[in-house]
């Protein structure tokens, strides 16, 4: 379940390019040269060989693009209209989708209604292209990494005890794991706050709790639901590492602001196969709805067929809700019996019992 493939090398800056070409570099098969404006390194260029080599949103000289071209490397213009970078050589953060006020005029906001427009096909190549590029670079943040999920339902409000425990699981794995989590609101904002203050005390995340509890939704204000959330940001400003997955699919509800990385998509079938494919320490599992369903199944799946060596823990929390209220768990371990995922798919009854579960 870990990504493997491999990574050439990314050029964002003519201080790097420079650099390399001065360095004596005279093949440039699997170099990504992005938003670069190289009217004046043409010659430069065309006495390396450039077989293999990308040039993403570039500006040339006249006719250096043909030239380019000619000489073995793949050209993409840019793409005129959109609200994101789509040759994006890097995951975001919570500041460059949270870059302006109020929260309609943020790039995450933009981003969400330029694609609920109807789409033309330079519209939907736009998406195909972004969500491609942040495929490349969430591998490339993930390798060496070990990330364990925490999925949940998006309806959990701060101020609540069931916020607080999301945040203390998400304190406890991310004292020893990367905390991945699908990036928006509830249980998923409360593991990456939980998973970004691993490093504090106990008391420390309950004085976080009670900033948030102040705007406990997005509803009636994102702006006030950010606020509160760039104010525990400041007030903790050394965080642990932790992933959010989330896609514009669902942009009415917005990104949380606690990961440290943000891989955001606009397809959601692309989001969702991703996010269980990274965790491969394991999901936890904490009471949800229908997506928080899709998403053990999904797993469930992916175990079902797995060998020994690639099944990747699953633990389920609230033996009362995965029994009764949505009676997952009776489907989920008759699935188990028998396989491999067996003696790794578990249901408990706490949070501190799922984090004692993943830890070993």
């Amino acid at each position: 379940m870990k990504r493997t493939r491999g990574r050439g090398v990314q050029i964002s800056s003519l201080d790097d390019l420079d650099r390399r070409l001065a360095r004596g570099a005279q093949r440039l098969s699997g170099w990504r040269l992005h938003g670069l404006d190289l009217t004046g390194r043409g010659p430069d260029l065309l006495a390396r060989r450039l077989s293999g080599a990308t040039f993403l949103g570039c500006t040339f000289a006249a006719g250096d693009a043909a030239r380019v071209e000619a000489a073995g490397a793949l050209v993409l213009p840019a793409i005129g209209g959109v609200p994101v970078d789509v040759y994006r050589g890097r995951l975001y953060d919570a500041d460059e989708l949270y870059d302006a006020t109020p929260y309609a005029a943020s790039t995450d906001a933009r981003a969400y209604a330029w694609s609920q427009q109807d789409a033309g096909a330079d519209d939907l190549l736009a998406q195909s292209l972004h969500d491609h590029a942040v495929d490349e670079a969430l591998t490339a943040w993930t390798r060496g990494r070990a990330l364990v999920g925490v999925m949940g339902g998006h309806a959990l409000v701060r101020g609540e005890q069931t916020y607080a425990d999301a945040a203390r699981l998400g304190a406890g794995l991310g004292a020893t794991h990367v905390v991945a989590t699908g990036g928006g609101p509830g249980a998923m904002e409360a593991a990456n706050l939980g998973a970004r203050l691993a490093r504090r005390t106990p008391d420390e995340l309950a004085e976080a709790l009670a900033v948030l509890a102040r705007a406990p939704s997005y509803h009636p204000s994102v702006d006030a639901w950010v606020d509160t959330a760039r104010e525990v940001r400041a007030r903790f400003d050394d965080p642990v590492e932790s992933l959010s997955i989330p896609t514009w699919h669902y942009g009415h509800e917005p990104a949380n602001l606690f990961a440290t990385a943000i891989a955001k998509y606009f397809r959601n079938s692309t989001r969702e196969a991703t996010l269980l494919e990274v965790c491969g320490a394991g999901i936890v599992f904490l009471p949800g709805a229908a997506g928080t369903v899709q998403e053990v199944f999904q797993d469930a799946c992916e175990n079902y067929y797995a060998d020994e060596s690639s099944v990747a823990p699953m633990v389920l929390v609230g033996v009362r809700h995965w029994t009764e209220t949505v009676p997952a768990w009776p489907l989920l371990e008759a699935l188990a019996r028998g396989r491999a995922m067996e003696p790794h798919v578990h249901l408990v009854d706490t949070v501190d019992e799922a984090v004692a579960l993943v830890r070993g």
